[in-house]
């Protein structure tokens, strides 16, 4: 049976297999030197005289925890046009092969690849949008090499079947690339775990929608190391500059204030799409998972150019099959969608219902977020305590993840964590740093802690017993009584857990104890860290006919 190197070499193109690649010396060298003599720069120093990393691993080791995959599993492209046209200078052969694309789509597919000198398959996607993997199936002959896939789809805003996903990847013999440039809109999760299951899979994804970095033009290719290494051997050696990799690092580093710029964006386009539907001169708004939706118009023409006389540009989409009439719009801030509703209210021929739309102001929120950066580690910490979400946890270490991801679900409250820690030495400054930021997250979410509850409590787990006394008053006390049998519970040193907890209770400023016994140190670690949430859940909880701190002493 042909591992997956062998599999993906045999569909490169024969030149390619054989080519020798461009090389720097700092492809070569791994460390940091102190003079740099070998790429004939300026030596004088004013911020961008020297070449930039050709191989930009800094911004690979953040992605990479993001996308939960690993650094050697990443090409970053100028754009994800770059990984386009790549894929189709790796695997097509210009003037014999072909590529399938889905109809209507994302043009660049086509367009790189006529360029290319590839034979474009258009097959049409069936009503609503929708994937058919029989009829793209049938479409493929010997000179298919690559299939393109959008999802969310560009212009229609549908996530594709995933079912029907499935059926091309397990069955085409080539490349299959799903573009989820919009994945960070859809309710869908990321397909970059197929990578792992079928290594001719290439997933792109982009930091210019949700991450609002269009103007850095940075997007990536999420494969197999193999794909990925040949992605690399024939891309320009500096394709992204000095400037814009410092960005992107700095934008890289608060990356949870995206999901609420994100919240905003999916929020604004529900509203929207109820807008729109109620106009008369609107035939349909197709259901959207993107940040955008596609609107079927009576009059298009007369909408199109009536907002272009008012300051408004849509995209006009016409003329891709099964979207006569229609113009896609992008969801923009409440204030500008306010202004396009309005607009589209006086239009003639867009008439709507005369209701008039405000801006909803929202509360703050107990919520708050804290960056960390040492020599050792690099986290972010994400808390918001009235509102829960699926947790999202990334620290390299599997086993603290999912204890850590225990404290989101069992506390009923949003956590996002990032930690790049120095995991080659041990794991002490990553459980270390990453107690210090949640409890700094914590104690800042919490702030003057009128009205909570204040106290909390235990748990069985199994045959595990754990119990979990909690005290958010403002006196910082903690004990610990729980042993554990193995040095390492998973990936995590077991000696870590105590260290956490107590960290976490001086920075959270809370009276924290807590006991535990069981056979099974996995069920007893997880005990912890549920009663611990339960705990969290219970003292943070308002009580909405009483706004004093809850003492014998009177107020806190």
């Amino acid at each position: 049976m042909k591992n997956s190197s062998d599999e993906i070499y045999s569909l490169l193109r024969d030149n390619i297999k054989d080519m020798i690649p461009y090389s720097t010396a700092r492809d070569d060298c791994k460390i940091p030197m102190e003079i740099y003599l070998d790429a004939n720069e300026s030596p004088f120093e004013n911020g961008v005289n020297r070449y930039p990393s050709p191989s930009q691993p800094e911004i690979k080791r953040k992605l990479a925890r993001l996308k939960k995959v690993r650094p050697e599993n990443i090409f970053i492209g100028n754009g994800s046009d770059e990984a386009i046209d790549l894929i189709f200078r790796l695997f097509c052969t210009p003037g014999r092969d072909s590529a399938v694309i889905v109809s209507p789509t994302y043009g660049m597919y086509g367009t790189a690849g006529r360029i290319n000198d590839i034979k474009i398959i258009e097959c049409p996607l069936g009503p609503e949008f929708s994937l058919d993997a029989s009829r793209v199936l049938a479409a493929v002959d010997q000179t298919v090499k690559v299939i393109f896939l959008c999802s969310p789809n560009n212009p229609s805003g549908n996530l594709l079947e995933e079912k029907e996903i499935e059926k091309i990847i397990g069955t085409f013999p080539g490349i299959t690339v799903i573009d989820q440039a919009y994945i960070d809109f859809a309710p869908g999760k990321s397909l970059c775990s197929r990578i792992n299951d079928c290594p001719r899979t290439i997933v792109l994804q982009t930091l210019s929608k949700a991450w609002g970095m269009a103007g850095l033009r940075i997007g990536m290719a999420i494969a197999c190391e193999t794909v990925i290494d040949a992605m690399n051997r024939i891309k320009y050696p500096y394709n992204i500059s000095v400037p814009v990799q410092r960005q992107v690092l700095e934008m890289l580093d608060d990356p949870f204030s995206v999901q609420e710029r994100v919240s905003i964006i999916i929020s604004e386009r529900e509203k929207m799409a109820q807008a729109l539907a109620r106009m008369r001169g609107v035939e349909k708004v197709f259901p959207s998972d993107a940040n955008f939706l596609l609107v079927h118009f009576r009059e298009k023409q007369k909408v199109f150019d009536y907002l272009k006389d008012h300051g408004i540009i849509v995209r006009d989409r016409s003329s891709l099959p099964l979207c006569r009439d229609c113009l896609r719009i992008t969801i923009g801030t409440p204030r500008e969608n306010a202004r396009l509703l309005a607009a589209l209210e006086n239009c003639a021929d867009g008439h709507g219902s005369g209701e008039k739309r405000e801006e909803e102001k929202t509360s703050a929120g107990r919520k708050a977020t804290v960056k960390r950066k040492t020599k050792e580690t690099d986290i972010c910490v994400s808390v918001e305590l009235d509102r829960f979400e699926e947790p999202f946890v990334s620290t390299g270490l599997h086993f603290f993840d999912h204890m850590l991801q225990q404290i989101g679900y069992h506390g009923a409250i949003g956590l996002r964590i990032l930690c790049i820690g120095d995991l080659e030495t041990d794991d002490h400054h990553t459980v270390e740093d990453t107690a210090i930021a949640l409890g700094d997250a914590l104690s800042q979410a919490l702030g003057p802690k009128t009205g909570i509850e204040r106290y909390g409590f235990a748990l069985p787990m199994d045959e595990a017993q754990d119990w979990v006394l909690l005290d958010l008053g403002g006196r910082i006390d903690f004990k610990w009584e729980a042993e554990f049998r193995s040095e390492k519970i998973g990936d995590l040193n077991s000696q870590m857990l105590e260290h956490f907890f107590k960290t976490l209770a001086q920075h959270l400023k809370c009276n924290l104890h807590i006991r535990a016994e069981g056979k099974n140190d996995h069920h007893v670690a997880e005990g912890i860290f549920k009663a611990f949430a339960r705990a969290l859940k219970a003292a943070i909880r308002k009580d909405c006919t009483d706004f004093r701190i809850p003492s014998s002493k009177g107020i806190l």
